[in-house]
């Protein structure tokens, strides 16, 4: 036989627990702010259900009428951290509304007038309510793609409204689910929600698993320093365009870029000198790329851009937008400030390149040599036609009709 109050009391237990996890969760990752409301939620339920079980001891309606209070405001906390974790801002004041709502109709019919069915239906509106406000960013979240944990939440969360319809519908009908089979029925009703809530909370450890990997992987594809992506990246995405433009025939383009005097930078000024110089570059050349663009650091005073859709001519453009923004910089130093030169190199990708991305980089390559040829702080586009003539001009500089 299935006992409500030892069910509680295997609800308080496991909610400590689950409490204690997420509190190593907050502890061991700070600006997860998710996992604060999932602990508060995890604690404050725990505390209600610990209330409501001191009505076996205490004849009076207030422990109850503070277990409902503990569950209702665990259900608004589990909503508040859907809503953090997907970076929304929190719904205080319509969850607290609801709350103050929900807990004051479970009052009044508790004590000021004994109705049972309108007590549970607003017992219900208050567990339910957050939890359905919430389940659009589960299924159908922002970023468009739904996680296993994510999934398994919003699944949860339907089968918890479904049991509580049914039991609010029931009672309203005039079923005592609490009188049936010597209560058996409500026990049930009581395990099956015990379970669910467990398991939605396995759902949300699901959910900050895949976003803290997302977020590890997304490191390992960043450089350290100025935060753009680092030559791992750089070679995915590369391929990636190759297979398109393969598919497609559509061209993409390629930027090398290199600080001019770099090594003297850091050997005159420090290493920290050189470091500021390579962030401030990166600041700089964001604002002259597109969205879509990808600039990535290679190593070192190297630089790339991944200009997608874009043919030779748009990307010497894009290369000339990049260089001015330097000079001008430059041209404003004044007193310790210094001054950052670069050099450029610009190739298309094309059906010889086909699916080697290093050839396209080399091509690249060979035009940042001919600008660093031509005298630096200056840019050049790859050109595979062979000179016409035998004067020393390196192959890439006659791009510059672009120019």
């Amino acid at each position: 036989m299935l006992n409500v109050p030892t069910l509680w009391t295997v609800f308080v237990v496991n909610f400590l627990a689950l409490g204690v996890i997420w509190a190593y969760v907050t502890r061991s990752y700070p600006k997860f702010a998710a996992a604060r409301f999932w602990m508060a939620s995890s604690f404050v339920g725990a505390i209600g259900a610990m209330t409501a079980l001191a009505r076996l001891f205490v004849v009076s309606p207030l422990p109850l009428l503070l277990g409902a209070a503990g569950v209702i405001a665990a259900s608004c906390l589990a909503a508040m951290g859907i809503q953090r974790f997907y970076d929304r801002t929190v719904s205080w004041r319509l969850l607290t509304g609801t709350g103050i709502l929900s807990l004051a109709g479970v009052a009044v019919f508790m004590v000021g007038v004994e109705h049972m069915q309108l007590r549970m239906l607003s017992y219900t509106f208050g567990q339910a309510l957050p939890l359905v406000l919430a389940l659009r960013l589960l299924l159908w979240p922002p970023e468009g793609q739904v996680s296993p944990g994510a999934r398994l939440s919003g699944l949860v969360i339907l089968t918890i409204i479904a049991i509580l319809l049914v039991r609010t519908l029931g009672n309203l009908l005039g079923h005592d689910f609490s009188a049936r089979a010597g209560g058996q029925v409500h026990a049930v009703m009581v395990l099956g929600l015990l379970f669910l809530s467990m398991t939605l909370n396995f759902g949300f450890l699901l959910m900050a698993m895949d976003r803290l990997r997302g977020e590890v992987a997304d490191l390992a594809l960043l450089d350290d320093l100025t935060g753009v992506a680092n030559r791992r990246h750089l070679l995915q995405r590369l391929t990636e365009e190759c297979a398109r433009s393969e598919r497609s025939g559509a061209p993409f383009s390629l930027l090398v870029i290199d600080l001019d005097g770099f090594k003297t930078i850091n050997d005159t000024h420090g290493h920290a000198a050189g470091d500021a110089c390579l962030k401030h570059f990166t600041l700089m050349a964001q604002t002259r790329l597109r969205p879509g663009d990808m600039l990535a650091r290679t190593g070192g005073d190297e630089f790339c851009v991944v200009l997608p859709s874009s043919s030779l001519r748009e990307a010497a453009m894009i290369a000339r937008r990049v260089l001015e923004v330097c000079r001008r910089d430059a041209e404003a130093c004044t007193g310790d400030e210094i001054p950052i030169a670069i050099s450029i190199g610009v190739a298309q990708w094309d059906h010889g390149i086909g699916a080697f991305p290093d050839r396209l980089m080399a091509n690249a390559d060979h035009a940042l040599y001919a600008a660093k040829k031509n005298g630096k702080n200056d840019f050049a586009v790859y050109d595979p036609a062979p000179p016409l003539s035998p004067e020393p001009v390196g192959r890439g500089q006659a791009a510059h009709k672009f120019a």
